[in-house]
């Protein structure tokens, strides 16, 4: 790591880090690793202890691909996945394959990670031309998508047993505070429009001299980032398999189908994962306006709700739509000897913390001095874990990456969220709200 940093930037005596999940944990690393932070206290706090049970990254497993659109993504995965194979967690990383496919618009984006891919010259890369090419490369009973290309050197990794992997190294480094808290609001200074940390659920009042805000979808609860970042729920569900299930499909691929959002990722630990990346549930909820003086001010925003868990009820839609598309791939294992549905034994949402343009956002706040904010993870934030921390502490020390220059930065105005356009991945149904999709359930009751 490099040790240049802009002169307009002062190192910190002292950071919070409120957050514990990608964009904080590694941050929390990397600082420890980075001589110029050799004098700086760390705090890092969480609303639960680690691992925290409802954090979008602790998980069987997330995907690992350079595979994007974007050709800045693309480089910065492939160099992630570099470390995934030789030091970074190794033995939670599994090097399958991905089966990227689409049926409509999508195909643009599934075109546009192809061409990436294909420049990096560093994968295995297939083009399929038809639902008969994707059945073959699968392994699946059923084609789900018309066409795309399988990468061979991407894979998925265990994100629970890496995260945990990370925190033992942080620890090890005796760098780190952790604390358990829920931060309620920021300190903010109204006058000099500064903060300096943050006030706790318990009373307590954490001061730093830089607060790096990377709480993941709870991040708009703790300042208003209306137009700029808004959590959505992303349906989860696990079917148990036996272990000769598991032993006949862990060689397989992931796959992903653009159009609809669906996926199917290799089992583990006796658990068969199909999920969506989508447009996902909003969560309106009305709260006090996390950076006014005054109590009786609120906004409405997006978040998860409080009584969010690790294993969570999906709506009736979501899990329709899941098991239409297992039914589909793998008629054999939707089914009991019976005919009856194979239960899925497990379901939850998962809180995604999206941007206008799928882009993070990792950027010093344009009002308020001694704030960082680091977020918008938008569903694809995982892979990068073993070199994002660094990429956050180059941006903190005012040298955003030039691949990114114009990518994380503060946008300069709001966008009504109904506008985004997102970054061309996400696919099923759009204008979703998480109450209603609940209520159709309670009122079949």
């Amino acid at each position: 790591m490099g040790l240049l940093w802009s002169s307009s930037v002062t190192i910190p005596s002292s950071v919070l880090i409120i957050g514990s999940g990608v964009f904080g944990l590694s941050t929390a690393y990397s600082l420890c690793k980075n001589p110029l932070f050799d004098n700086t206290s760390i705090t890092l706090v969480d609303r639960q202890p680690f691992p925290s049970p409802d954090g979008s990254s602790i998980d069987t497993s997330r995907i690992v691909r350079p595979d994007y659109a974007s050709p800045p993504y693309t480089r910065l995965a492939s160099a992630a996945q570099s470390l995934w194979r030789t030091t970074f967690a190794p033995q939670h990383y599994h090097e399958n394959g991905l089966c990227i496919t689409a049926s409509g618009s999508e195909e643009k984006y599934v075109s546009s990670s192809l061409a990436n891919v294909q420049a990096l010259g560093t994968g295995k890369i297939e083009v399929l031309k038809n639902s008969d090419d994707v059945k073959r490369v699968t392994g699946t009973e059923n084609a789900s998508g018309s066409a795309g290309y399988i990468n061979w050197s991407s894979g998925w990794v265990d994100a629970e047993g890496a995260m945990r992997w990370l925190h033992s190294k942080i620890s090890q480094l005796n760098r780190v505070n952790f604390l358990t808290g829920t931060v309620t609001k920021l300190l903010i200074n109204h006058t000099t429009h500064a903060v300096s940390g943050a006030h706790l659920q318990d009373g307590r009042t954490l001061t730093a001299s830089l607060t790096i805000l990377s709480a993941g979808a709870w991040t708009p609860s703790l300042l208003d980032l209306r137009g700029i970042a808004n959590a959505t729920g992303q349906v989860l569900v696990y079917l148990p398999i036996t272990p000769s299930e598991e032993s006949r499909l862990a060689t397989l691929p992931t796959l992903l189908n653009l159009s609809t959002g669906l996926f199917l990722i290799p089992p583990s630990q006796g658990l068969l994962k199909i999920a969506r990346h989508g447009h996902g549930y909003a969560n309106p909820t009305t709260i006090p306006h996390p950076e006014s003086a005054n109590p009786s001010d609120t906004i409405t925003v997006s978040l998860p709700p409080h009584s969010a868990s690790h294993s969570q009820s999906v709506p009736q839609e979501g899990e329709s739509a899941c098991r239409a598309f297992l039914s589909h791939v793998y008629p054999s294992l939707s089914y009991t000897s019976s005919s009856s549905s194979r239960p899925f034994t497990k379901t939850r949402v998962c809180w995604y913390t999206d941007t206008q343009t799928g882009d993070f956002l990792i950027s010093y706040h344009p009002k308020y001095t001694g704030l960082f904010v680091a977020t918008g993870g938008s569903g694809h934030a995982f892979k990068f874990l073993p070199v994002i921390g660094d990429k956050i502490v180059e941006c903190v020390l005012g040298n955003t990456p030039e691949d990114f220059r114009g990518k994380w930065e503060w946008p300069v105005k709001r966008v009504s969220e109904e506008l985004w356009e997102g970054d061309g991945s996400r696919g099923g149904p759009i204008g979703m709200v998480l109450g209603e999709e609940m209520a159709k359930i309670e009122s079949k009751l």
